[in-house]
């Protein structure tokens, strides 16, 4: 199996049986390092954390030179820093992200109008109807990793099976730079050695409880009563295992995919007390959460929200509206109901705000009144000015000053997710 850091690669070799292996699973490597060190070839072959210098921050990405000491997404710059004193820290380049995930988008498109974005580095691929004018699941695959070379100098990982669940597994396995492609015949031969750990969709908390009964690989899930799973896993994820190990995957490649939440989250410079600075925070938050629903199209049916205390402790609690929404205001109202029941025993470090369970604006039944009408106009009208000037030309007089509590290091950039490549 391979690791985070690229040990452990398997990769197919040259001329690899690829009999139904239509389904491919694309992940650009370390994505957002890999961009910074092609714009700054000083960078190159160092390792380097992309996110915000303060130590508090998050990384976003490093580069696999970073995660041989053990840096990996999500983790405090502080804690990289420490894992890899060398480590060069970048800001992070959004735009850039955003438009050369364009560019590889496209390419992938040219090869096939069947392709699923499952974030802005990483897409699945259904090629079994485009042998004909590219040949092969194979040939596809290794055409499509020199295109994205040759096309934008990045590198990607290419995983080819019968399921999307092993082609996700396998272009894992395959990272770095690396193509491994599992023939629909050997799919029980590759999944069996397999950790546990290794099936796509199954988290640490799942995994362990695996372990705990002395299950720790597919073959293992394999002699393990059917019972044994719903008692470790619940009744839905032991059905999904189940499935999973035996090779059973009936997903298929969805081009209509929608977005399944919208968030914006903080982490403060200093951790925060005063209930006024973080209610303030959370209306921010919600606004912003509101004005990326409606560019979007969206209205969201639950709010949620994630508070992270001084000792990490990290809560969420969520709420179901009466009506979807894509109205700040009713957002933010829903976010401090949420707040006023958070027992707050110790200073805030982190505070979010998540719109979840969307759907397309407008497929609501009218109701016989709209309590936010006025709110809606207001909205709409600001979304015209920041259309216009900028999203910094209009914000809520709350916000203005040192409201935020002197300050917060930046917000998740609206990308679909830290970069795991």
């Amino acid at each position: 199996m391979g690791r985070g850091d690229g040990t452990g690669r398997v990769v197919s070799p040259a001329g690899s049986d690829d009999t139904g292996a239509g389904i491919l699973h694309v992940d650009m490597d370390a994505f957002y390092a890999s961009v910074e060190q092609l714009d700054d070839p000083s960078l190159r072959g160092k390792p380097i954390v992309v996110g915000a210098p303060e130590s508090r921050s998050v990384v976003s990405s490093a580069s696999y030179e970073a995660r041989r000491f053990g840096v990996r997404s999500a983790m405090p710059v502080g804690q990289a820093l420490r894992l890899c004193p060398t480590a060069i820290v970048v800001r992070p380049h959004f735009d850039r992200y955003l438009a050369l995930s364009a560019q590889v988008m496209g390419i992938f498109r040219d090869v096939t109008p069947l392709v699923e974005p499952l974030s802005i580095d990483e897409a699945f691929l259904d090629v079994r109807g485009a042998r004909r004018l590219w040949g092969s699941p194979g040939t596809i695959a290794r055409m499509l990793r020199e295109r994205v070379s040759d096309e934008t100098g990045l590198t990607c990982s290419v995983g080819g099976a019968a399921t999307k669940h092993v082609a996700k597994m396998a272009s894992t396995i395959s990272k770095p730079d690396g193509l491994l492609i599992v023939p629909e015949a050997e799919t029980a031969a590759f999944l069996a050695p397999r950790s546990v750990r290794a099936l796509w969709g199954v988290g640490p908390k799942a995994s362990e409880a695996l372990e705990a009964r002395g299950i720790r690989t597919v073959s293992d899930v394999l002699d393990a009563p059917r019972d044994m799973l719903d008692r470790a896993l619940g009744a839905a994820m032991g059905d999904r295992v189940w499935h999973l190990v035996r090779g059973i995957d009936p997903r298929v490649v969805d081009t209509h995919r929608v977005e399944k939440s919208i968030g914006h989250e903080e982490t403060f410079h200093d951790d925060v007390s005063d209930a006024a600075i973080l209610r303030s925070e959370l209306r921010r938050l919600a606004d912003r959460v509101g004005a990326r629903l409606r560019a979007g199209g969206w209205e969201a049916t639950t709010i949620a929200i994630k508070v992270r205390f001084a000792d990490f402790t990290t809560i969420s609690r969520s709420q179901t509206l009466a009506e979807p929404t894509a109205v700040g205001q009713r957002i933010g109202v829903a976010a401090h109901e949420l707040f006023s029941a958070v027992d707050r025993r110790l200073p805030v470090r982190l505070i979010g705000v998540r719109a979840e369970r969307l759907r397309p604006s407008g497929t609501s039944a009218p109701a016989l009144w709209d309590d936010d009408e006025e709110w809606r106009r207001i909205e709409d009208a600001l979304d015209g000015a920041v259309a216009k000037f900028g999203r910094g030309a209009v914000t809520r007089a709350t916000h203005i000053g040192n409201a935020r509590g002197g300050g917060t290091l930046p917000s998740h950039q609206p990308a679909p997710r830290l970069d795991q490549g």
